[in-house]
């Protein structure tokens, strides 16, 4: 195996001769657990850890490898290895760090593809959905909006369910697989390309590791049986991997997640939610926050049912929890700040003691 089938490329190549980094090997994260680190290099799999020179000048957890990251590393005894650097990602999926305010967390990174998995008979939630549509055009990640466990409802359900979708998400492509039949797979498999990188987001229990022992062809992850009074699976999925399809692609299977926090938003509310941004330009106040102001184009729309109420609620919850967020974290970074200068000035009264 090279490189080039993790998704290796010449802007990585290029970074690393550039900034002196040809003694170092070359591999990607392929799994994450409690800050321990398993690296994919053309000699086989290493675990690894971070230098202490890397914690030390961390700023925040943005600065700790991720899955999918390339990384500059040196081996030791064999099947041990140092991570020093980071080579540059294309692209991050990140939400807010659970019970964390103010503190973001890596999802995956260097992704082209994003499959939003849901379960057609009790996990759709197109809230949901709008969620992780955000989150990808904030990352520049395309998504591919799936539906699994069609086998558990009738077509009219199904119909009812794209229909409901596609009236609050344009533009975005939906397919729909069932979890005991080859039904849809095909349409999955359309969009793999050798050398891109997938990674798949939804709850527990979705049907996300079946999804990707059907496209592997392997029983690479373990799945839970589906429980007969929720119909739903067990989550069995308890941190990131990253699996080579057979095919090229490269999958990354992350575990379910109960809580999607809107984090970095740059861009992605404003695609998620396009309709209401095109309709603000119309509105007669720049700062309107189309919640009562007078001559908002938005709420105009609502009333004569030109735009879905729904989406227009959620999205008013989202960019509360976006400003919340973007608040919480300036706070967090004015006291970093703060701190710093009193470490600094306590180390230079220190170092003046030292000379009197």
């Amino acid at each position: 195996m090279e490189l080039a089938d993790l998704g290796y490329n010449e802007t990585l190549e290029q970074f690393r001769i550039e900034n002196g980094l040809d003694q170092f090997e070359t591999g990607r994260v392929i799994a994450e657990h409690k800050e321990r680190y398993i690296v994919k290099t053309v000699n086989g799999e290493l675990e690894a850890e971070i230098t202490g020179h890397m914690r030390f000048t961390a700023k925040s957890r943005e600065d700790f490898p991720a899955v999918g990251d390339w990384v500059a590393l040196t081996t030791y005894d064999g099947d041990f290895a140092l991570i020093h650097r980071i080579l540059p990602r294309f692209s991050v999926l990140k939400r807010q760090a659970v019970g964390q305010f103010g503190e973001i967390q890596i999802i995956a990174a260097n992704i082209d593809f994003a499959f939003l998995v849901q379960a057609a008979d009790r996990d759709f939630n197109i809230n949901r959905l709008e969620r992780y549509l955000t989150i990808c055009h904030a990352s520049k990640v395309r998504p591919v909006i799936v539906l699994t466990k069609i086998d558990l409802i009738d077509e009219s359900r199904l119909y009812e369910i794209t229909a409901r979708i596609k009236a609050r998400i344009k533009d975005v492509p939906i397919v729909a697989v069932s979890n005991e039949t080859p039904n849809g797979y095909k349409a999955i498999e359309a969009f793999i390309e050798k050398g891109k990188t997938y990674c798949m987001l939804g709850s527990s229990g979705v049907g996300k590791s079946t999804l990707l022992n059907n496209l592997s062809g392997k029983n690479i992850m373990k799945t839970g049986a589906i429980s007969r009074s929720t119909s739903k699976g067990k989550h069995v999925t308890s941190h990131r991997e990253l699996i080579v399809l057979e095919g090229g692609g490269i999958l990354i299977d992350n575990p379910g997640m109960r809580e999607v926090g809107i984090a970095d938003t740059t861009g992605g509310l404003e695609t998620t939610f396009d309709a209401i941004f095109q309709l603000s330009q119309q509105c007669k106040f720049k700062d309107c926050t189309h919640t009562q102001e007078t001559g908002c184009a938005v709420i105009d729309a609502v009333e004569k049912g030109e735009l879905d109420k729904t989406s227009y609620e959620h999205f008013l919850k989202l960019e509360r929890e976006k400003a919340h967020f973007e608040s919480t974290l300036a706070e967090r970074r004015k006291r970093e700040k703060e701190f710093g200068k009193i470490m600094k000035n306590y180390k230079k009264d220190m170092k003046k003691n030292e000379y009197e």
